[in-house]
Parts: C-alpha cells; sequence; structure tokens
C-alpha cells in the first residue's frame, strides 16, 4: 500500500456517519487502478453504476468533482475534501 492509498478499514471508522465515502471511494481507487487514461464517459458510467447499486445519494456537482479528480489525478488519493 502507497502513502496515497486510503486504507478501507480507515475510511470506515472515520466516517462512519458518512456511507458515500466509503462507495465512492472504492470507485476512485478501481477506475484510476485498472482503467489509466480511461476516457470521460466510461469514468463518469462506473461511477453512475456505483452510485445506482448503493442506497447512497450523491448530487450532480459532487459527481462532476469526482469526476475531474480521477481524470486529472491518477492517484488514489482521499477523496474526503470532494465531499464537503
Amino acid at each position: 500500500m502507497t502513502d496515497e492509498t486510503v486504507d478501507q478499514s480507515t475510511l470506515e471508522s472515520a466516517d462512519a456517519e458518512d456511507p458515500r465515502l466509503v462507495v465512492l471511494q472504492a470507485v476512485v481507487d478501481r477506475v484510476t487502478s485498472w482503467q489509466d487514461g480511461a476516457d470521460e464517459p466510461t469514468v463518469r458510467k462506473e461511477l453512475d453504476d456505483a452510485v445506482a447499486e448503493s442506497d447512497i445519494e450523491v448530487d450532480d456537482a459532487t459527481r462532476e468533482k469526482i469526476v475531474r479528480h480521477i481524470l486529472d489525478d491518477t492517484s488514489h488519493g482521499d477523496i474526503r475534501h470532494l465531499l464537503n
């Protein structure tokens, strides 16, 4: 695990009150690990599919921030700051 990778147990314990973080961080980690250089439609579909499969709600502005983060910063960095 690199410094950039976010430990799942840390996410779950630190933000148990916000299940969006766990779901959305998993999308970011998954897409950036197997889809280096993914185009915007692919990233958006992965994000939309993950949100649809969960029982979380994510507004369009937050989805856009996450898509931009994945496309612009291919690290597995913590997305917690994007949910504020």
